[in-house]
């Protein structure tokens, strides 16, 4: 007989599931409004959730699993991707809960009625091995490949990281990410469906907004974050509410960074470290300790060339992990970067991911990172490129401060000063994006006749 799990770890349906503009929305009524969007939802298997709301996001994930269907959660929404996602799911659909110009049949999120909310007195039950959402990676090393998630699965993963994180009752997390990519999908969405926390509707990205939501839910509160959005948010001059933790991934995060997220909030910054493959598998707070400590039931074993095999835990099968890894304990490990990002110029080696890293520690800059174009593309050796964010500084000025930090032979031509990266919704750089913007300066004198 298949084992089953309950939709939310809820046991009493009056508790605070989330907050919308200030109202708490209790389970009951959640469950309530679950109910009304799955009777409205049509046959079809594959559902692309492009809600605004998060709390709508939540219903009508929710809606689907007890549906029976599939969440496809894409990294990004261009015309190709959704192209490539009816390849394979022909019958795919969209909720939407505002103007959405993607090319599939939309179903409008329902307006609330119609469902009495008393009437929910029983929390559902899902197949711990039904597939109830299908991930895709960023694109950040190549093309977005696609990775299945069982309910079981999951909710064993975000259980994991309740267990590490011990968060106090009544916590309300306020997350800068989507809830439809990996890091928002398990770390907001369903951190409040298995992680003993109520979830906050809104999507803030700037300063003033993400100041403004915390305010307007109760202590203890949870920021759900990226090193982009921290970095913005601690330039700005605005007020922050008193936060119990900092969670931050989906890119590498410095410990200058973390030290002053820290001493400026006033909170513990906790760094995740996962994959679409994986979920997320370990977490260390950085500002302490460089070394990541792996959830329990959980292994990571180095089989040569870059490359590791996480087992155990909440996932299903051994799992390759694409980073550079040195163990230092049976759980903890230090992190060196991804495999895919090892370059090697006039013999000698470094990572992509140290190289941006000391890009970004240059005192004025704001943003950066390195490109390697593809050898394969190229009729010579290929050249490293650098693109950064750095008001008030020269690329000359730059320059002078990069030979300080790193080898000549990885000194980039050309770098290039730019108003902002092309990052995505999550704070990824997907190679796509840098490959393009690469496209347009490979050519470029600009830095030097600045140098001249």
């Amino acid at each position: 007989m298949t084992a089953s799990i309950p939709l939310l770890a809820h046991d009493d349906l009056d508790t605070v599931f989330a907050w919308r503009d200030g109202r708490a929305v209790p389970v009951r009524e959640f469950l309530a409004d679950v109910e009304r969007v799955a009777a409205a939802m049509p046959p079809s298997r594959h559902v692309l959730n492009a809600c605004t709301d998060r709390y709508h996001v939540a219903v009508g994930f929710a809606a689907a699993v007890l549906s029976g269907k599939v969440n496809l959660l894409p990294s990004t929404r261009t015309a190709d991707t959704v192209r490539h996602l009816l390849a394979s799911a022909p019958d795919l659909f969209c909720l939407v809960d505002a103007a959405c110009e993607l090319d599939l049949p939309q179903m409008a999120y329902p307006p609330s009625g119609g469902v009495d909310a008393a009437s929910a007195a029983r929390m559902p039950s899902i197949a711990a091995d039904q597939q109830v959402a299908r991930v895709f990676t960023s694109g950040s090393t190549g093309a977005p490949i696609p990775h299945d998630k069982t309910w079981g699965s999951l909710v064993h993963c975000i259980r994991s990281g309740q267990r590490r994180l011990a968060l106090p009752p009544g916590t309300t997390l306020v997350g800068t990410v989507p809830a439809q990519h990996m890091y928002g999908f398990e770390s907001t969405l369903l951190m409040a469906f298995h992680g003993g926390v109520a979830l906050s509707a809104g999507h803030p990205f700037y300063p003033a907004d993400i100041a403004a939501e915390l305010a307007r839910v109760p202590e203890p509160r949870l920021l759900v974050s990226t090193p982009v959005h921290l970095r913005a948010l601690l330039a700005a001059d605005v007020a922050v509410p008193p936060l119990q933790l900092v969670l931050c991934a989906t890119a590498p995060l410095p410990a200058e960074l973390a030290h002053a997220v820290e001493s400026r909030l006033g909170a513990p910054l906790v760094e995740i470290y996962g994959s679409t493959e994986t979920g997320q598998i370990a977490t260390r707070r950085t500002a302490r300790t460089d070394s990541f400590s792996l959830f329990d039931e959980l292994e990571l074993v180095p089989v040569g060339d870059g490359v590791a095999m996480a087992s155990g835990g909440h996932l299903l099968a051994p799992t390759p992990i694409h980073d550079v890894i040195e163990k230092v304990s049976h759980i903890d490990f230090l992190l060196h970067g991804r495999s895919a990002d090892m370059v090697n110029v006039a013999g000698k080696r470094s990572s992509l991911a140290h190289l941006n890293h000391q890009l970004c520690a240059v005192p004025g800059v704001l943003d950066g990172a390195f490109f390697a174009p593809d050898a394969a593309a190229t009729e010579t050796v290929p050249r490293l490129m650098a693109f950064a964010v750095a008001p008030g500084l020269s690329a000359a000025t730059l320059r002078r401060a990069l030979r300080e930090r790193i080898d000549p032979a990885f000194m980039p031509r050309p770098l290039v000063l730019l108003d902002a990266l092309p990052r995505n919704a999550t704070g990824k750089l997907p190679r796509a994006a840098l490959a393009a913007l690469a496209a347009d300066y490979v050519d470029t004198t600009e830095v030097e006749r600045d140098e001249r």
